[in-house]
């Protein structure tokens, strides 16, 4: 594949949704998209014995989403939540209608229960299949020359390591995401105790994803041989991390400096790019060099794919004090297209804004209480989608992601026909004036 840009399709649906004139006093709550919703929780497996059921499954998971929308955070918010909005609720769900609010016991003895894999699943399956759409009606076709990047990274939940009654230790939560940067959704999240190795779990979800015209970001802990293979072997590209305690790194940084400085030097309109930015009183200069002089390797055969050594020179100057700082990462890659290189590694770092922040701060996951594992993992992805959900409607609303859901909060009906206007073919073009 000679690819020469990742595409952010994404970045063009939110500029394409901030210019959609929707005024949710004026249209209906679109029952077509609302019912795909419904769908795709009704979709995930219910252990409960059937006899005993007072709540369906797909009911508890819709009010729970909603009240996550909402701003809630724990399982009484959410009971909370539906008891306040259950007469609204009952107009947009009248299939629900005789059903009771669910207490919040049942909403964390739920969650407990639910298959992880199957509601990560469902959530991202409809993420895709709703952006698919948007791009469509949007008018928004991706170039044969771009290609799709994703990420994998680890995040630890800060706030599950406890356990009442003993003395013994518990260690935080791991949770190892597949990030797709160029659509902002999570395909996968992996737990990962303390007893389990990240890698081969990286490695084996790698072999469930299509790689094919797709770049793959890692740290160093994830730069194995056998990862690169599994990559090589999707037909997928690859850009990953080097530390200096890296096995890999540690036996040849003077060779791999040497060359990426000496082949710049000779060539730099191909191995070199440099980008300046400007903001919060600060200036950072941006530096990427790249050499493909890689046959000197002795290990080059072990690592599929290898055709690049990368250095990243991040220089930064603050206007204020004057105090400057130099930092340089080592990569290496099966890219050599220096500009494809310098995108993903800036997105690869990109991803501790654009998720783990907000997960932290727009959804105080850090303050999260829940010590079931199981349980907390199924909340936090539910986290996930409507952060993906938030970020699509950001533009229009033109604040913070946890503003806009305290606008949901304050005007549950309104702000939830406005989200789901977005992915109604007839409403947009209604709102495009194609009509």
């Amino acid at each position: 594949m000679k690819a020469h840009a990742i595409s952010k399709p994404i970045m063009q649906i939110r500029e394409a949704v901030a210019k959609l004139d929707f005024d949710a006093h004026k249209e209906r709550t679109p029952k077509i998209v609302l019912k795909r919703l419904i769908a795709i929780f009704s979709d995930v497996s219910d252990t409960r014995s059937q006899k005993s059921i007072d709540y369906p499954i797909g009911y508890i998971l819709l009010i729970a989403f909603f009240a996550i929308m909402s701003g809630a955070e724990t399982w009484t918010e959410m009971e909370l939540f539906g008891n306040e909005y259950k007469a609204k609720l009952n107009g947009i769900l009248p299939q629900f209608k005789k059903l009771a609010i669910p207490s919040h016991d049942t909403f964390r003895r739920v969650f407990g229960i639910i298959n992880s894999n199957e509601l990560q699943r469902v959530t991202a399956n409809f993420l895709v299949h709703e952006i698919s759409r948007l791009k469509e009606v949007l008018g928004l076709n991706i170039g044969n020359k771009e290609c799709r990047h994703l990420c994998l990274d680890g995040k630890e939940q800060n706030g599950t390591g406890r356990k009442y009654g003993t003395d013994q230790k518990v260690s935080n939560l791991q949770t190892l995401h597949c990030y797709d940067v160029s659509n902002g959704i999570v395909l996968a999240s992996v737990p990962i105790d303390a007893k389990t190795n990240e890698v081969p779990v990286a490695q084996e979800l790698l072999k469930t994803m299509q790689l094919k015209n797709t770049v793959v970001t890692f740290d160093a802990m994830n730069t194995q041989k056998k990862t690169v293979a599994v990559i090589h072997e999707g037909k997928g590209h690859y850009v990953g991390g080097l530390k200096g305690n890296h096995s890999l790194f540690n036996s040849t940084s003077e060779l791999i400096c040497e060359y990426i400085y000496f082949d710049t030097t000779k060539k730099k309109a191909n191995h070199y790019l440099q980008i300046v930015e400007k903001a919060h009183n600060r200036i950072e200069t941006r530096r990427y060099y790249l050499t493909k002089n890689v046959k000197w390797f002795a290990d080059l055969d072990k690592w599929a794919g290898l055709k690049a050594f990368i250095c990243y020179e991040t220089e930064t100057e603050d206007l204020v004090s004057g105090k400057r700082t130099l930092e340089r990462r080592y990569y290496i890659s099966s890219l050599t297209d220096i500009a494809l290189c310098a995108d993903a590694i800036r997105s690869h770092w990109g991803i501790e804004n654009q998720l783990h922040w907000h997960l932290d701060v727009s959804f105080s996951e850090d303050d999260n209480t829940t010590m079931d594992v199981n349980a907390f993992n199924n909340l936090s992805i539910l986290n996930k989608m409507a952060l993906s959900l938030l970020k699509l409607v950001r533009s229009i609303h033109k604040v913070g992601i946890k503003t806009i859901r305290k606008k949901f909060a304050w005007n549950f009906i309104e702000q939830l026909t406005k989200i789901l206007s977005v992915f109604d073919e007839e409403q947009i073009y209604e709102a495009l004036n194609f009509r």
